[in-house]
């Protein structure tokens, strides 16, 4: 008997840019050597291919990439785009168009008062700019399996670049979550539902203080 393929968004980002057409691109191609250089030294889990942990991660990789540099739901082939939907911490929830609109990072942060109004464009600019070496995500265990697939996550960076005003110290910024992701019998995501505290992950960067972060972009703006 052969064997089916495996799907093209279970196959990495990498064979999903491969196929992409370049038109699908907001801008250039994104680029993640960093990812293959990097990450691999910086990880605390190694799964072994095909694992269920290993599926789970590249998944949610290819979604990141999809929601941030393909402007158009239609070519993202990790989610039923019509019926895709998330949030976070129990807010509101947010379908693919609204995510196009105000940007994946604005959505998945929320408000908080440790970062600003920002852009689908300028909120990538603040974390590429606050983590110039990458700013890299892991699934550290998953506690079930599909069609509910609930896991544990670790995102971390070097802050080595300026942060809203905040000057960099150098030191691994780190946050951690719980997911939990309904997907459908081929495994592309219907809803994703990410629990996790934004404010202490921006914190790290701002000294922790919300009345000095305000101060630090009031003097910011007043200097402009």
């Amino acid at each position: 008997m052969t064997q089916a393929p495996t799907p093209l968004w279970l196959q990495g980002r990498e064979a999903v840019i491969a196929a992409a057409s370049p038109d699908d691109w907001r801008e250039e191609v994104p680029d993640y050597h960093l990812s293959h250089t990097v990450m691999p030294g910086q990880r605390t889990t190694d799964h072994a291919p095909g694992s269920l942990e290993a599926i789970v991660e590249s998944i949610v990789q290819v979604f990141e990439m999809e929601v941030s540099h393909k402007a158009d739901p239609a070519t993202w082939v990790s989610m039923v785009s019509e019926k895709f939907r998330t949030r976070v911490n129990g807010g509101a929830w947010a379908d693919s168009a609204e995510i196009v609109d105000r940007g994946s990072y604005n959505v998945l942060i929320g408000d908080s008062v440790f970062y600003g109004k920002e852009t689908f464009e300028s909120s990538h600019d603040v974390f590429h700019t606050a983590f110039p070496q990458g700013f890299y995500w892991e699934v550290l265990e998953v506690l079930s399996p599909p069609p509910v697939v609930a896991f544990k996550w670790r995102h971390w960076g070097a802050f080595e670049g300026e942060y809203q005003g905040f000057p960099p110290d150098g030191r691994t910024i780190e946050m951690f979550g719980m997911s939990v992701a309904k997907v459908s019998d081929d495994l592309k995501l219907l809803e994703v539902e990410h629990f996790y505290d934004p404010n202490a992950f921006l914190g790290q960067m701002t000294g922790g203080c919300p009345v000095a972060h305000v101060a630090q972009v009031a003097d910011g703006a007043h200097s402009d």
